[in-house]
């Protein structure tokens, strides 16, 4: 599918509560399993509603 995640923009997101994270190398691909997952889920639920077009809600 594709680079579906960004991984220079991974690091943005792994501050929390003032405290950084190290992002291991493997991190990003599975990450994107993760998503790819997400969406493949959500378009099965808008399928079974009768939707061509995957919506926030399939989430």
């Amino acid at each position: 599918m594709g680079d579906i995640i960004i991984r220079s923009k991974i690091k943005e997101y792994t501050e929390v509560d003032g405290k950084k994270f190290q992002v291991s190398s493997d991190f990003a691909d599975e990450l994107a399993k993760k998503v790819e997952e997400l969406i493949k889920q959500a378009c099965k639920r808008a399928e079974a509603n009768g939707r061509k077009t995957v919506m926030a809600k399939d989430l």
